[in-house]
């Protein structure tokens, strides 16, 4: 193990640490009143221009495209029609951009550059902030300008709008912001609050370093992506499980450390419900590792894993779904990673295990038990959770067929099978019982 790997666990760690300075001065200067509205903005949008050309090189006119073609597409399109329109376009060139990687992965058979794989990264982030900026103008939580408008209120509103999309605190990463909180941070600073979020952004990537540690002293145990068709029978099993805590310690350390930046800058700060009433919404975090670890029950840990996430497909595609809502919101999750046979294949076993949840538990939680059963049921589905969690996850990184039907014909497909039978015995007993309804009731609890 080399000292240095722990800081360089994911390729956007350096940057995101690069970035760090640059976001404890810029929110020193807003708390301090040293700059004034506009200049903040351009502060903001430069930064992010120059993070992205530092991070992505030539790649990142991927990211200038997404971002100055959505802002086109916004002023161009009525509020009625923006929502559509910006899915439209942005989710098309995301795909475009996602066929190249897969050309270059089952074509040429040639692994994608670092830069290029950031860009696409970059590009799922911003098809976040770009369709979550078209629904609150199309809910009227934003109020748009036009070209028609004056100039100079037409060219502000601009700039707010591509300050947000790029801004350097959230572009390689952090928790979707709304752009309601966007302009409030960049409105109003409090200098006292500047040495609690530097505690806590501290906190956060010490806490991150540490997570990287131990998932650099994990790869020594870890069979090689590689390697994996090669293991048998319950060694198998152990393989899966260490591998996806592996996987799971990566996530958790990226997301700790795109919080600190975020923190640091003052996204994280109490920006003053009082003054802003209406405007500022709560920051919802994505690292909440102690849910993710204990919970018995997939549904929580569906809710709980990359939480902001989780909240934007609901809101994108669960909500304003008229029939099977949890089915298209996994399959659009499939189509917005990537569209890769293990990510279809990872989501589809994640949506039906996610069914399977809502019944198992649903029936189980109606019998009374004793506190010893209680106990014994919670310790059951806690280990079957984790290693259901663990069969996906493997799913949805190894990406490649190959790896998938090795997975599906291994040991591990025991655990979803469990539930998956335990799933059609249940809806044939609610289909045959007097009181039964069809399984869109336990679907309309959400993801």
């Amino acid at each position: 193990m080399t000292w240095e790997q722990p800081f360089l666990f994911h390729a956007t760690a350096l940057y995101q640490l690069a970035a760090f300075p640059f976001a404890v001065l810029f929110h020193y200067l807003c708390a301090s009143k040293h700059l004034s509205t506009n200049a903040r903005y351009l502060l903001v949008l430069v930064g992010g221009f120059l993070l992205a050309c530092a991070a992505m090189g030539c790649y990142a006119l991927l990211i200038f495209i997404s971002a100055f073609g959505s802002v086109a597409v916004i002023f161009l399109a009525s509020p009625q029609q923006v929502h559509k329109r910006i899915f439209f376009f942005q989710m098309s060139w995301q795909t475009l951009c996602h066929l190249g990687l897969h050309y270059k992965e089952y074509y040429v058979q040639e692994a994608a550059s670092v830069r290029f794989s950031i860009a696409l990264s970059v590009l799922m982030l911003m098809t976040q902030k770009v369709t979550s900026l078209a629904l609150d103008i199309h809910e009227r939580k934003v109020r748009k300008g036009s070209p028609s408008d004056e100039k100079e209120s037409f060219w502000w509103q601009a700039l707010q709008f591509c300050a947000y999309l790029l801004s350097f605190a959230t572009l390689l990463g952090g928790p979707l912001c709304s752009f309601s909180r966007f302009q409030a941070w960049i409105k109003y600073s409090r200098t006292p609050l500047l040495a609690s979020s530097l505690w806590a952004a501290a906190q956060k990537s010490l806490f991150a370093l540490m997570l990287g540690f131990l998932r650099n002293i994990m790869s020594g145990y870890i069979c090689p992506q590689e390697d994996l068709p090669s293991c048998t029978h319950l060694g198998c099993v152990y393989v899966m499980w260490t591998s996806a805590l592996f996987f799971r310690l990566t996530y958790y350390s990226l997301w700790m450390l795109d919080e600190s930046l975020f923190l640091a800058a003052g996204l994280g700060q109490d920006l003053g419900h009082n003054q802003y009433a209406g405007v500022v919404d709560g920051v919802l975090l994505d690292t909440d590792i102690w849910t993710l670890e204990t919970t018995h029950r997939i549904a929580v840990f569906s809710r709980s894993w990359n939480r902001s996430t989780a909240q934007w497909l609901r809101r994108l595609i669960y909500q304003r779904s008229s029939s099977h809502p949890l089915l298209t919101t996994f399959a659009f999750s499939a189509w917005w990673h990537g569209f890769h046979p293990g990510q279809v294949f990872g989501f589809l076993c994640w949506a039906i295990m996610l069914e399977a949840d809502y019944c198992i538990h649903h029936f189980f939680g109606s019998i009374g038990k004793s506190q010893f059963q209680n106990w014994l049921y919670r310790a059951l589905t806690w280990c079957h959770t984790q290693l259901i969690i663990a069969y996906v996850m493997i799913a949805v990184e190894m990406r490649s067929l190959c790896l998938v039907l090795w997975l599906s014909l291994s040991y591990n497909s025991f655990f979803p099978l469990v539930y998956l039978v335990l799933l059609l015995m249940l809806a044939k007993r609610r289909v045959n019982s007097p009181t039964g309804s069809s399984l869109a009731h336990f679907s309309s609890l959400g993801t």
